[in-house]
Parts: C-alpha cells; sequence; structure tokens
C-alpha cells in the first residue's frame, strides 16, 4: 500500500470524531420518554413500529399527552406547551481518488432546523428547513399538514412539500450518503423527478394489510413562485398511483405509477413511470429492491415539424442491510448497489457502495462509506466518506 494512501486512511480514521451529523427529531422520544430503537435501527432508518407512528400523526396510538397542551380555560383551542424542535448537522470528511483525487472538508454539508408533531387530535405536521446545504440556503424542503383518520376512516390526507418516492422508500431515512440514483434521474431540462413536489397525498390501508397511495402533485418541483405567486411552472397536475401489499411476515410487494404532463414555452413534455419494489427483512437481514422505467416524449422541449423518439430511462437499486443482532445491534453493514440507464447518456450511472456505521451510543454513530462507480460522465472513480453522526 502507498504511502500517500495509509496516510490518508490515518487522516479519515482520526477525522471521524470531528464530523458531526445532527438527524431525527429526538423530541419525540423526549415526549413520550422512550428509547430512540422504538422507532430506529439504528437512527435515521425506521422500522414497522417507526412507519407507523409516522402515518398516526407522531402520536402513540391510544395513549394521551394533556400535559404537552396549555390550559387556558377554552377547550376549543389547541395550544401546544411547546413545539418540538431539533437541528441537524451534517458534515463529511472525503476523498476521491480518481476523479478529483483531493481530501476535502465537506462541513457543514448541511445545517437543518426541524419541528414536527401532532397540533391538536388527528391533525398533526412537519417540516425542516435548511439553513444550509452545501454552501447554499436553500429553505423549506418536507412541510407539510397531516390529517389523520379522516371520517373515522383508514384514511389519511396530507397536503404540501414531501417527496413522491415516499410511499416507497424514504430517501432522507436511508443510512448511507450514496443515494438512491434513480428517484433523482432527471431527463433533459424535465422537473419532474420522484424527490421533493408540492401537492397532496392520500393513503388508505385495508385490512388486508394492503397501502393504497394517491398523490397529485405540480410536476415542478419546489422551486419559488413565479412573478403571479404560481408555485407550478403550467396547467397541469400529475397522479401519482401506489399499492402495496404485506405477504406474510417478512415480504413485501409494492408498485408505483406516475402519469404527467408539463410545459416549458408552450411545448409539453408527456412523462409516464411505472415501478416495482421489494422488501425481503429477517432479524438479521433487510432486502429493499426497486426498478423503474420512465419514458419523456419531448424532454428538452425541442420544437420539432416530426414528433421525435422517446427518450427511454430505467433503472433502479438493490440494498442489503445487516444488522447481527436486529434492533439491538451495535454495528451494521450496507451494501447498495445503483443502476440507471437512459437515452440521455449524461444519466447513465452505475455504483456499489459498502457502508459501514457503528453505535457508540444509541443516538451516537459513526460511520465509513466507499463508493465505486463503475460508469458515469466523469468515467470510473471511488470516494471514501467517514463521520460522526450524533441526535439529541
Amino acid at each position: 500500500m502507498k504511502k500517500s494512501t495509509l496516510i490518508f486512511l490515518g487522516t479519515v480514521l482520526f477525522l471521524q470524531a470531528a464530523v458531526v451529523r445532527l438527524q431525527a427529531i429526538p423530541a419525540f422520544a423526549r415526549k413520550y420518554t422512550m428509547t430512540c430503537k422504538t422507532c430506529h435501527a439504528p437512527f435515521p432508518k425506521l422500522k414497522s413500529y417507526g412507519e407507523e407512528f409516522a402515518a398516526n400523526g407522531y402520536v402513540i396510538k391510544d395513549k394521551d399527552t394533556p400535559r404537552y397542551y396549555v390550559d387556558t380555560g377554552d377547550n376549543f383551542l389547541s395550544l401546544l406547551r411547546e413545539a418540538p424542535i431539533a437541528l441537524r448537522l451534517e458534515g463529511y470528511v472525503t476523498y476521491d481518488y480518481s476523479h478529483t483525487k483531493q481530501l476535502d472538508f465537506t462541513a457543514p454539508y448541511l445545517i437543518k432546523f426541524l419541528s414536527g408533531g401532532e397540533i391538536t387530535k388527528n391533525i398533526s405536521y412537519y417540516f425542516y428547513f435548511f439553513f444550509s446545504e452545501v454552501g447554499e440556503i436553500v429553505g423549506l424542503e418536507d412541510a407539510f399538514l397531516m390529517f389523520n383518520s379522516l371520517f373515522g376512516s383508514s384514511l389519511d390526507f396530507y397536503i404540501g412539500q414531501f417527496q413522491v418516492c415516499d410511499p416507497v422508500f424514504k430517501r432522507e431515512c436511508r443510512l448511507s450518503f450514496e443515494d438512491y440514483a434513480i428517484y433523482t434521474a432527471k431527463p433533459g431540462t424535465s422537473q419532474i423527478t420522484l424527490t421533493y413536489d408540492r401537492g397532496v397525498m392520500l393513503n388508505y390501508e385495508l385490512p388486508t394489510k394492503t397501502d393504497l397511495w394517491l398523490e397529485i402533485v405540480n410536476g415542478s418541483g419546489i422551486d419559488p413562485a413565479n412573478p403571479f405567486g404560481n408555485f407550478d411552472s403550467d396547467k397541469y397536475k400529475n397522479p401519482v398511483f401506489r399499492a402495496s401489499q404485506e405477504i406474510g411476515a417478512n415480504f413485501r410487494l409494492g408498485g408505483l405509477g406516475y402519469l404527467g404532463k408539463e410545459e416549458q414555452d408552450s411545448i409539453v413534455n408527456s412523462v409516464w413511470m411505472v415501478g416495482i419494489d421489494a422488501t425481503v427483512s429477517a432479524t438479521a437481514l433487510e432486502l429493499n429492491l426497486q426498478y423503474l422505467e420512465r419514458s419523456d416524449s419531448n424532454p428538452y422541449f425541442v420544437v420539432s415539424l416530426m414528433e421525435g423518439p422517446k427518450i427511454k430511462t430505467r433503472g433502479g437499486f438493490a440494498e442489503l442491510i445487516f444488522l447481527p443482532k436486529g434492533d439491538d445491534s451495535r454495528w451494521y453493514l450496507v451494501g447498495l448497489f445503483n443502476h440507471v440507464r437512459s437515452g440521455i447518456k449524461e444519466l447513465d450511472y452505475t455504483s456499489a457502495t459498502l457502508h459501514y456505521g457503528r453505535l457508540l451510543r444509541r443516538n451516537i454513530r459513526a460511520t465509513a462509506e466507499l463508493t465505486y462507480v463503475l460508469d458515469s460522465i466523469y468515467n470510473e472513480y471511488a470516494q471514501v466518506e467517514a463521520g460522526l453522526i450524533l441526535a439529541f
């Protein structure tokens, strides 16, 4: 091994203690006096109970919390005694072996202010504000109101900003620094992705453990409003359908369909997406699979006398999580494989990631990650990341 490589690895290990990342909303743990592992394993990855807690408006079913409201003598007023808040600071030490060939202190990578919880019975909120992301002020990403159990049924309603892929796999709760590439793929100048958008979302759970979702989104991301005060950049609204079925205790199968249009300079791009996903889980292992196909009729919004060929984009990811002792594990491993192929060469991407994490405390974990990019517009390169993650 070269001397420069040994120096680099030693530097990374030494600097792990200086890289900080705050996650989740630990105010929930304080509010209910419960450990973080009730919902996370490890944080910020959600367990089934954590998914249920979030879907119930950040409330534990059948547990009243009146002490968190101010008694004003007016029973028609719901006033929180204190708003649950948290901060998240994320930073990394990274090294690119063959692309930029430089060691980088990417800290702070992001700084977030988060808040969420129940406003009153069956009405909750959640948002976070980016003070800084990659050196820029971003503003709000997730920001929505949630209405639970409408009409006394299993129907939930969300309105605001959220990630279109949230009902499938939550990008914000992944353990790896490496992203789910197919969700962020954006052909040409299209604004449609499965990441952040504005709209409404409905969820209904059948007694057969079938989850049904319907989203109606702008299809234009979360850019600022235009001079007329409109967030949507065109007249179209795009529906997204999602169904998920639990089969036994350890297997879930789901599907997603997206049908949309977007307009730029009076030229329309028609988009459809179809995906299938699955999760196979056991005590020590969890395997998450996603495959998605996308078609764009005119993602560059080019004026032409003849209709050009549709641009096809397809790909997905496979993520394997190993927790040797389940939610009591003090260390874990994640393997992530990304693969995207498109009629637009710039979107082609293939990578393999190995991520290691170790809990120093239930709410403190150290991480190290190696990603090798086999194919991209930058050809092959490898990147190493190390960090220390805290939540309080």
